[in-house]
């Protein structure tokens, strides 16, 4: 008898349908898998046919042929064990034949008959729903996940037993079989937290001095511009970029979906969880592999870039990095994506991360207090060298944190709380979904060349201070556009329309980047 069962898998990061086929015939017996698989699909036959055994089904000894169409797409992961079990069933009249038309099935199977989770299940779900699929049969743990998608009803099961007595019921009864959970994205997207994941981000009202560095995340924020923060060891870079999420939007549902598909392909969707409700932060150690850092494998995985994709990316001593690792960020920083190139296809991740980096500006951390600092200008230079150019030009804001007196310590004055910047940052970024309504864009760090002159226009007395900057600091082209994206963003700050000699004056602040290592 023949069967065809519906599954799903993940190519890079895009989600594909799989039919599963299933065939029983008489002739030599034996269990063939064919359709471009994996070394774990593969495997398949042996998970499904010992644990249909430790269910108490025996399979009779038959030729079982096996085949996941496409034939021509790569599948990989052990997402297939539940829907062959269930296609080697209904061939073998175990179950209806119709029992799971327009059904999706996805889980690992153990030996035992336990359904165990998977990776990939959101992004599938979401595949499914658009091919108009509206049921699913998934691990329990993975059961938030596949509900997520809107649209989809999700079943929870935990081992081969349930599938079977739930696959028996007629459609009417299935509901009070087993329990379905639903969940509602109206609901999922409070993003206060508890209070003790409140205090493990912290506040910036718990940042003593360097206001001039808050005052630059704030700016970062409002436009998702990349930043460096350069000063002496304990002044503060750390804990300020900890806490800039703290003051960053809330995320969407469509960013939420993005984001937490990433991660259920990577396999670091938090057990039982639906939905992520907040923006990554992620701070790989200097030590990384540029494999590790844009992705890799065989058919490759989403790497950190991809992980802090529509959040902040913190590269923590940032010279310590190889050169080699920094400059694979060029492409991932301009294009907002990263392109992976294998001999089994090119693949394509999202990689808009907000680039954060601090460092010490000599070898010792101390440079220019030469009570202190015993580096030789050769050392200074040779350090500052680890940065390349073109990764400095793409980091619209760069700014020095002082080292912190002691009178400040001991105030008992804090400063602005992350709620309020926060605020501010949300009126910001409003200003900008108004501006760019009809257009590409999001933020004013997207700003193209051509589009400068239309939504960052001067006039001509800021014309006359900007000429004056650009002659007297021999700012680079690159540099004078970041000027003016950074200038937008301060006045949208401010709540003004037009960009003021002030914007200016305080945009330029934020342009020592273009001298370092220089």
């Amino acid at each position: 008898m023949f069967s065809t069962i519906l599954s799903g898998t993940i190519y890079g990061i895009e989600s594909h349908l799989v039919h599963v086929e299933v065939d029983l015939s008489s002739g030599l017996p034996c269990f063939v898998m064919v359709g471009s698989l994996g070394g774990e699909v593969k495997e398949s036959g042996e998970r499904v046919r010992i644990a249909l055994k430790n269910t108490g089904i025996t399979i009779p000894p038959m030729h079982i042929s096996v085949n996941l169409s496409p034939a021509d797409l790569r599948k990989e992961g052990a997402g297939f064990d539940l829907s062959i079990a269930v296609g080697v069933l209904i061939a073998m009249e175990k179950l209806p034949s119709d029992c799971a038309d327009n059904l999706l099935i996805l889980g690992e199977l153990g030996l035992d008959g336990e359904v165990k989770p998977v990776r990939g299940v959101l992004p599938v779900a979401l595949g499914a729903v658009r091919e108009g699929i509206k049921r699913c049969l998934v691990p329990k743990e993975n059961v938030k996940e596949a509900a997520a998608a809107a649209g989809m009803k999700a079943v929870g099961i935990s081992d081969l037993r349930q599938v079977i007595d739930y696959l028996k019921c007629p459609e009417k009864e299935r509901e009070a079989m087993l329990p379905t959970e639903e969940i509602f994205q109206e609901a999922m997207f409070c993003d206060d937290g508890d209070d003790i994941e409140k205090k493990h981000r912290g506040d910036f009202s718990e940042i003593v001095g360097q206001e001039g560095v808050k005052r630059a995340a704030l700016i970062a924020a409002a436009g998702f511009h990349h930043m460096l923060i350069m000063g002496p060891p304990g002044s503060g870079k750390t804990m300020i970029a900890k806490r800039i999420p703290t003051i960053l939007p809330p995320l969407s549902l469509e960013e939420s979906l993005e984001i937490s598909s990433i991660y259920s392909i990577s396999g670091n969707l938090p057990a039982g969880s639906g939905l992520l409700t907040r923006r990554p932060f992620l701070s790989p150690h200097h030590t990384i592999s540029p494999q590790a850092l844009s992705g890799g494998g065989k058919i490759p995985k989403p790497g950190i870039v991809s992980l802090a994709h529509r959040g902040v990316l913190f590269l923590d001593e940032l010279p310590e990095f190889k050169r080699q690792t920094l400059d694979l960020l060029r492409q991932p920083l301009e294009d907002r994506e990263i392109q992976i190139a294998r001999t089994g296809g090119s693949f394509t991740y999202p990689a808009d991360v907000m680039l954060v980096g601090a460092m010490n500006p000599c070898p010792c951390g101390y440079y220019p207090d030469m009570n202190k600092c015993r580096c030789t200008p050769f050392e200074v230079h040779h350090y500052l060298s680890h940065i390349s150019g073109p990764i400095l030009d793409r980091i619209d804001l760069c700014v020095e944190a002082h080292k912190v007196e002691i009178s400040q310590l001991q105030s008992a004055q804090r400063g602005e709380s992350s709620e309020s910047m926060r605020k501010k940052v949300m009126m910001a970024r409003k200003r900008q979904e108004m501006r760019y309504r009809e257009s590409r864009y999001r933020f004013n760090s997207e700003l193209a060349v051509g589009d400068l002159e239309k939504y960052c226009h001067l006039e001509k007395e800021e014309m006359g201070t900007i000429e004056k900057l650009f002659g007297t600091l021999e700012l680079s082209a690159r540099a004078y556009h970041k000027l003016l994206k950074v200038a937008r963003t301060i006045a949208d700050l401010e709540q003004s329309e037009q960009i003021l000699k002030e914007h200016l004056m305080e945009a330029v602040c934020y342009q020592t980047g273009n001298r370092i290592g220089r």
